[in-house]
């Protein structure tokens, strides 16, 4: 097996320790930064993320795959040029809802975003809707992330939407959501442009509603 794939099984397995070895082992080797991202952390989580959408891995399974992932990244950073997928693609406001105090996937999200040429506001979790609309104001981004953790926070997304329409912001900008109860048809049914499962797959999504933007 080779390192990299041995890097997406302990991602997949949630082990942080192992991870963290894996890549510091990889980087010695001379494995590039991006490499060691795209070819073994995204491949762990997605195929965790997979896991979770088939009913084969749970919450917490999930949160120990972001968090392996999470502090792998703070060590690949430092390695990996701003922007080295290919220049400024805009800028994104991150916010976890209000009422939901869980943020590793939303950071771990902010990181790959980063990474892959976003300018990103990250403004963390259980943040007032009022706050939110504030930022896209005074920020101006292309596009607006929102998580939530929580079946009950879930509501908290569409009453955001409304008040992005009612504001007259809504057409400026596009909104991806994500979270563990969170789906593609949620994301339909409350007019939410993208939805992505996992931190992994957030970054195609982001690319593809930033282009339509354009």
């Amino acid at each position: 097996m080779s390192i990299l794939a041995e890097i997406q099984k302990a991602v997949f397995d949630g082990d942080e320790s192992k991870t963290i070895d894996l890549v510091n082992k990889a980087l010695a080797e001379g494995i590039a930064a991006q490499e060691i991202v795209d070819n073994g952390l995204v491949k762990g989580l997605h195929d965790c993320g997979a896991g979770y959408e088939a009913g084969q891995k749970f919450i917490p399974e999930m949160l120990m795959a972001a968090e392996a992932m999470k502090s792998s990244m703070k060590i690949l950073k430092p390695h990996l040029s701003a922007g080295s997928e290919g220049g400024n693609l805009g800028k994104v406001v991150l916010a976890t809802v209000e009422g939901d105090v869980h943020d590793i996937g939303l950071e771990l999200v902010a990181t790959m975003l980063g990474s892959a040429g976003f300018d990103v506001v990250f403004m963390g979790p259980d943040v007032p809707t009022e706050k939110i609309i504030a930022t896209v104001k005074e920020e101006k981004p292309k596009l607006l992330g929102l998580s939530a953790l929580l079946t009950n926070t879930m509501d908290v997304m569409p009453f955001i939407l409304k008040k992005l329409e009612k504001e007259g912001l809504r057409n400026s900008l596009k909104v991806i959501i994500g979270g563990a109860p969170v789906s593609q048809d949620f994301a339909d049914r409350i007019g939410a442009e993208g939805y992505a499962y996992d931190a992994a797959a957030a970054v195609p999504v982001s690319k593809k509603l930033v282009s339509q933007l354009a």
